[in-house]
């Protein structure tokens, strides 16, 4: 099968791997989209999150089941959404259905006892069938694909939270995870606003319902934040960046809740003046509870033309470079790569 391979600084090819085997409760799925996160920060500046490595990145995909075992829910045929990540399924976070932040995630790879199979920019991957999510007919698999990061975190954290219609949502960091947040606060009814450098994605976070984009370059954005709001409901960070950090805490308003999305940063947290005297909640997520799957894939079948206009390029497994490229100049929403095209 095609898969991607990292092979130096802003370099990649698209090489052949063995197909994968299955085991245990494992499904084969055939990738027919897989949506790009994080993985051009691997391309651009060899910095690798998550699991990923050079030779296997991706962890968002949609596609059709290829082959399962006996036993599981699923068949062959099955049009499905992989849920990220590769849990236990047994311990008291996983059945509760917070599985993203599993502590006990075992290698697939292994269980399979497979050279292959773990990751999404391939024709083909295994998942253990208690994550893949069955999708409507009517939806395309690429649109279902964004329950993954391009929703699903934004999605998980505002159930937490509670947003509704009556708030004020600060999101910081307008990529494509935050763009997400976007899509989701308006559905909840909520007012969104943005903190963003890129200049397109701002332009994208307006069209998707953002009320409001503050650019840190033209003035201090806690100020701006205050003159507008007094401060926010809640605030949630997809940026990883320290500074857009403390903004969330300093933003939002005494009893607020701030959520943290992205991975890197480094926060100074003052115990009395933040959450003694202020009372803020901070509250780091992931994705989305397991038993919220269905909700959100109804969200997704509710909002198409939004969905349409968040996924802003589309490209072939071959054209992977230009894909990292557009990545790494912000000048896109979410991309989505086609194995089989």
């Amino acid at each position: 099968m095609k898969t991607v391979r990292i092979t130096g600084p802003r370099a990649c090819a698209v090489v052949d791997k063995p197909d994968p085997a299955i085991g245990r409760d494992y499904v084969l799925l055939k990738v027919e989209a897989a949506p790009m996160c994080n993985e051009y920060l691997a391309y651009r500046d060899q910095v690798y999150l998550e699991r990923n490595r050079p030779d296997s990145l991706g962890h968002e995909m949609a596609g059709v089941v290829a082959d399962a075992p006996e036993g599981t829910r699923l068949r062959p045929g099955d049009r499905v959404v992989a849920l990220c990540g590769y849990p236990c399924g047994t311990c008291e976070l996983c059945r509760r259905g917070y599985y993203s932040h599993c502590a006990g995630t075992e290698d697939p790879l292994e269980v399979c006892k497979s050279e292959s199979g773990e990751c999404g920019f391939a024709q083909y991957a295994v998942k253990p069938a208690w994550l893949c999510v069955p999708v409507p007919d009517a939806m395309p698999l690429d649109h279902a694909a964004m329950a993954c990061c391009g929703l699903g975190p934004t999605f998980g954290v505002m159930q937490r939270m509670g947003v509704g219609s009556f708030d004020t949502v600060l999101i910081t960091g307008l990529g494509a995870v935050g763009l997400g947040g976007v899509i989701n606060a308006r559905y909840r009814g909520a007012t969104v606003i943005g903190v963003a450098r890129s200049p397109y994605r701002a332009r994208l976070a307006r069209e998707l319902g953002c009320a409001t984009v503050l650019d840190p370059r033209d003035g201090d954005p806690l100020e701006q934040v205050r003159s507008l709001t007094g401060g926010v409901d809640f605030a949630i960070d997809c940026s990883g960046q320290p500074e857009y950090q403390r903004l969330c805490v300093d933003a939002v308003r005494r009893l607020g809740t701030v959520g943290f999305l992205a991975e890197p940063g480094e926060l100074t947290v003052r115990v009395d003046d933040d959450l003694v005297q202020k009372g803020v909640t901070l509250m780091g997520s992931l994705d989305i509870n397991l038993n919220d799957a269905g909700r959100l894939l109804h969200l997704i079948g509710e909002v198409p033309d939004q969905i349409e206009r968040f996924i802003t390029h589309r490209y072939p497994l071959d054209r992977i470079g230009e894909a990292f490229d557009r990545q790494s100049r912000h000048e896109c929403g979410k991309i989505v790569l086609y194995p089989w095209s």
